[in-house]
């Protein structure tokens, strides 16, 4: 469960193409994988001084889950999510981080409008 008392910041539609998945034609083809992340943390001192150092910087932790989407082939987009909240965490600030991994073009064969997975993690 993510811990109420802290604040967060959310960042929606991280995209990139990753090879993701259990059937040989998406790990040879690849597909578009949306994420959006929640980051818990202590927002105080941000708020109080105004400065980039005291907060996450969403650009470099956007270009990082990018890089996680696009980066080594996993079957499930469970352990996707679970690569991404690892490398949230890593940004010292983070207590706590909730993951959602759509994969729109999962291999479902009857109409849908989206598969997603979501995690929470606490450090």
């Amino acid at each position: 469960m993510f811990p109420s008392d802290l604040d967060r910041i959310t960042v929606t539609g991280i995209a990139g193409i990753g090879y993701h998945g259990v059937f040989p034609y998406e790990r040879r083809d690849g597909q578009t994988f949306s994420v959006d992340v929640t980051l818990g943390l202590d927002l105080s001192d941000a708020g109080r001084t105004d400065d980039l150092t005291d907060t996450v910087d969403y650009g470099l932790l956007a270009r990082q889950v990018a890089d996680d989407i696009a980066g080594e082939p996993l079957n499930l987009i469970e352990a996707l999510a679970a690569r991404i909240a690892s490398t949230c965490l890593g940004f010292s600030r983070v207590a706590a981080v909730t993951v959602t991994v759509h994969k729109p073009e999962a291999p479902i064969p009857v109409p849908f409008g989206d598969t997603s997975v979501t995690i929470t993690r606490v450090r």
